[in-house]
């Protein structure tokens, strides 16, 4: 078993924030009544990715509204947070499965566990929502990275944010759906334009990392302010030091396809921590059992290795090119 790395962040309190106020646990809403998009922020997809929690917690406490359209907060895996353990972190991810695998019709109503069960009671905040922002952390140390999926519109709004400097153009999980894809998420309009959503998936760095919390405050004031949600002098005054420096460079990370474990046996050869360049194709990485895997192509991105959740069926890392962004 993978020994869990230290863990410095310590787990929010949110006893204050747990009931909510729209009739869903740990789901509060906020409407301007005036016209505007309606903005989603959501933290705890998965239960030790305590960053988000810090954040919303944040946002609640300093009582922010929105300035024009509705804001939606979400503590979304609440039973899966309820199992934190600092020194078993690894076993808080989830209960039964994992919620950012769930979004897609059949799951949502196929019911069973307690994610697919918290994922159709948080359907109708997503289903509603115009621009998403979810808060991520990862398995292991690394550079904070944006999860832009393969829509256009969201890797531009990503250049407006200018920040964080790894942006990673992926087309999801074969394993599932990604809330960050659901509905009008992963969609064109009508007519192949922009249909007005944005959806954006931001991990923060490790888990249990203090810089994870100012990540993911960082984003969340460059995203209510690109949504018009409140406008900057306001963010500034509410939430005195979470906007952090522009990224000095951004780059597109366009992921070409996973590595996809066929055990838990699956190994690397060295301890990459993500964002390495492999200069050369045929570059062996690791051994999926018996079998080398091997770089496609020359200065091969390797994007979130991670060994901690292996198992059949789970993706350890994704292959992408670079470019500037």
């Amino acid at each position: 078993m993978t020994t869990p790395l230290p863990f410095d962040l310590p787990k929010p309190d949110i006893a204050a924030w747990r009931t909510g106020n729209t009739g869903t646990e740990g789901v509060w809403q906020f409407d301007s009544g005036q016209p505007g998009r309606q903005v989603l922020i959501t933290a705890l997809i998965h239960g030790n990715e305590l960053c988000g929690a810090w954040a919303l917690k944040g946002l609640l406490e300093a009582g922010l509204r929105p300035q024009q359209g509705r804001l939606t907060l979400a503590f979304c895996n609440l039973a899966a947070f309820d199992r934190f353990d600092a020194a078993n972190h690894d076993a808080s991810r989830f209960v039964d499965e994992d919620l950012n695998r769930q979004w897609s019709p059949e799951r949502l109503q196929a019911g069973g566990t307690q994610e697919r069960r918290r994922a159709a009671a948080l359907l109708p905040f997503v289903a509603q929502a115009d621009w998403l922002l979810d808060l991520h952390s990862m398995h292991e140390p690394a550079a904070p990275l944006l999860l832009t999926g393969m829509q256009a519109r969201n890797l531009a709004l990503a250049r407006e944010l200018r920040s964080p400097e790894h942006v990673v153009v992926d087309p999801g999980h074969k394993d599932g759906v990604r809330m960050r894809d659901y509905g009008r998420f992963g969609e064109l309009g009508a007519d192949g334009s922009d249909n007005g959503t944005r959806s954006l998936l931001v991990e923060c760095g490790f888990h249990g990392h203090l810089e994870s919390r100012v990540v993911a405050q960082d984003l969340c004031v460059r995203f209510l302010q690109a949504a018009g949600t409140l406008d900057a002098p306001t963010l500034a005054r509410l939430l005195p030091g979470w906007r952090q420096a522009d990224a000095p460079q951004q780059w597109a990370l366009d992921v070409t396809g996973p590595v996809v474990a066929s055990s838990e046996k699956f190994r690397f050869v060295l301890p990459y921590r993500g964002l390495e360049v492999i200069a050369q194709a045929g570059t062996v990485i690791g051994w999926n059992d018996a079998e080398p895997v091997t770089t496609p192509y020359d200065d091969c991105v390797l994007v979130m290795p991670s060994t901690r959740q292996a198992k059949a069926g789970v993706t350890v890392v994704r292959f992408a090119r670079r470019r500037k962004l």
